[in-house]
C-alpha cells in the first residue's frame, strides 16, 4: 500500500464540478492499494501517516504529527499511484488491486483514520470517480510512505 502525503494549508476534491470534500490545515493523502494488500497494511499505513512528523514545532523543525496538532486529513483514492512505470512510455496497472478489494481497503483505512483522529477531522474523495483535486502545498512538503506486505 502506498500513500503520498502533502502538508497543506487547504485542499479540496470536486466530482462533476461539485465540491464533495475540503480541509484547511492538514494532510492531503493520495492512497494506492496494491495486489496482495490486506487490512494489516491499511492499519499500519494509517498509523504511520497520522504519527508522521511533518509539521513544525516552535523551533520550526518538522517534529509534530497530524495527531499532535489536531489537523485534518483528506484521503483520495488513486490507483495510478501503484502503476508500473519500469518500462516503455505507458504505465501498466497490473500491480493495482482489483477495484472491489481496493475499495474495501480504502474504506477500512478511512474508518481507522476516523477512529483515531476523529470523524470530523477526516474527509474523503470518491472511489472510482473522476475527481478534481486542489491544494496549497505548504513548504512544499511531500512524502511517499509505503507498507511492506506481510508474508503469510
Amino acid at each position: 500500500m502506498k500513500g503520498l502525503i502533502q502538508r497543506v494549508s487547504q485542499a479540496s476534491v470536486a466530482v462533476d464540478d461539485e465540491l464533495i470534500a475540503s480541509i484547511d490545515t492538514g494532510l492531503l493523502l493520495l492512497l494506492g492499494v496494491e495486489k496482495g494488500d490486506r487490512k494489516h497494511e491499511a492499519r499500519e499505513l494509517c498509523r504511520k501517516i497520522l504519527t508522521y512528523r511533518v509539521f513544525p514545532d516552535d523551533a520550526g523543525r518538522m517534529n509534530r504529527s497530524l495527531l499532535d496538532i489536531g489537523a485534518s486529513l483528506l484521503v483520495v483514492p488513486q490507483f495510478t499511484l501503484v502503476a508500473d512505470t519500469s518500462s516503455g512510455t505507458r504505465p501498466g496497472f497490473s500491480l493495482a488491486a482489483e477495484p472491489d478489494v481496493a475499495n474495501r481497503l480504502y474504506e477500512s483505512f478511512v474508518t481507522d483514520a476516523r477512529a483515531r483522529l476523529g470523524p470530523d477531522k477526516v474527509s474523503e474523495g470518491r472511489f472510482g470517480a473522476d475527481m478534481k483535486v486542489g491544494l496549497t502545498n505548504e513548504g512544499p512538503v511531500t512524502f511517499m510512505l509505503e507498507t511492506r506486505r506481510q508474508r503469510g
